[in-house]
């Protein structure tokens, strides 16, 4: 696909996903919008050295997607929109606020996609996540990686993965209306720059490198005993499956992007108190929610029909991860 001109709108477009792929669509070419209401979004995550990578006066709108207006306005004039927003943090929120986050998902999947579709846009990709896969299959170790199939019969954990998981039905009944084309990508844990380290809405990797940075002065407590494992992928690689879908995997039903092996809390606790160059106690707290157990991904349908595969090591992932956590928090000092 040729992206020089094509008019694209990225709904989360300022979060650490949607940053990095705003990135790599500009500088194809493309003229790209970013809808983004910042409660975990930044401005200056749409920035490079101070120079902003799109035109932030004309092409960016500070706007809350529960607003069906709002959502009608960013998605005129549209060929192609990304739908990346979603209410989601670390585990303590998504726990504490679970008929906000799920109602929340709802109206702002809803808002968007009859907003793309009202404004005659040809494609439509939807995000969706690893946390809609069935509680029960992930409360073991060394489960089977799963297939996109295995999230049904549905029984999420959470009220995010379900509100996700319904985001998923929604675009199957708009493929089956034939009205636009639809992707869908079911991401695993998403890692890397410009991600969230707000104490309250960091997931578990941005978190532990806060930690590290800041210690002495933070304590590096694991949440949970550490066992949990998770099929981390890092942005880039996801960046390069959101770009790919687009131009090879449109209509094909749900695909999900992540490694086919997991890896422990307590491994990645390890690797960034390594990387820190620190000594560090590693120390677990049990009073804390872990979440679900163990999962990881069969990519082979991705591998199939996208071309795709994780390039990132977890180890080169986390390092390129720290660096720039580090420089957020601890920039250099001005002459």
């Amino acid at each position: 696909m040729d992206w020089d001109g094509a008019k694209v709108l990225v709904t989360g477009g300022a979060g650490q996903i949607g940053s990095n792929l705003v990135r790599r669509l500009a500088k194809a070419g493309a003229q790209v919008a970013v809808a983004d209401n910042l409660w975990r979004g930044s401005r200056d995550n749409l920035t490079d050295n101070g120079q902003a990578i799109i035109d932030l006066e004309k092409n960016f709108f500070e706007v809350d997607l529960v607003n069906e207006e709002a959502c009608r306005q960013v998605c005129q004039g549209q060929d192609i929109v990304f739908h990346l927003a979603d209410v989601v943090a670390g585990i303590n929120y998504v726990f504490a606020n679970q008929l906000f986050v799920f109602n929340t998902n709802l109206l702002i999947d809803s808002n968007v996609m009859r907003a793309a579709l009202s404004a005659g846009a040809a494609k439509y990709v939807y995000v969706g996540t690893a946390c809609s896969y069935p509680a029960e299959k992930q409360n073991y170790l060394n489960p089977p990686p799963f297939k996109e199939e295995d999230v049904y019969p549905a029984s999420p954990e959470s009220s995010y993965g379900w509100s996700k998981l319904m985001g998923e039905y929604a675009c199957e009944l708009l493929l089956a209306e034939g009205r636009m084309e639809v992707g869908v990508l079911r991401l695993h844990n998403v890692y890397g720059p410009r991600c969230v380290m707000d104490p309250e809405k960091s997931q578990v990797i941005p978190s532990l490198i806060r930690k590290a940075i800041n210690h002495p002065n933070e304590e590096f407590v694991v949440w949970g005993s550490g066992t949990q494992r998770r099929a981390f992928v890092f942005v880039d690689d996801v960046v390069d499956a959101l770009v790919s879908v687009v131009e090879k995997g449109m209509n094909s039903g749900v695909i999900q992007i992540g490694p086919e092996y997991s890896t422990s809390i307590r491994e990645i606790a390890e690797m960034v108190v390594a990387i820190s160059g620190k000594e560090i106690e590693i120390k677990c707290d049990l009073s804390k929610a872990e979440g679900d157990v163990d999962r990881a991904a069969d990519w082979s349908k991705a591998r199939e029909v996208l071309g795709w595969a994780p390039k990132t090591s977890i180890r080169e992932g986390l390092e390129g991860t720290f660096s720039w956590c580090e420089k957020v928090l601890n920039p250099p000092q001005k002459a």
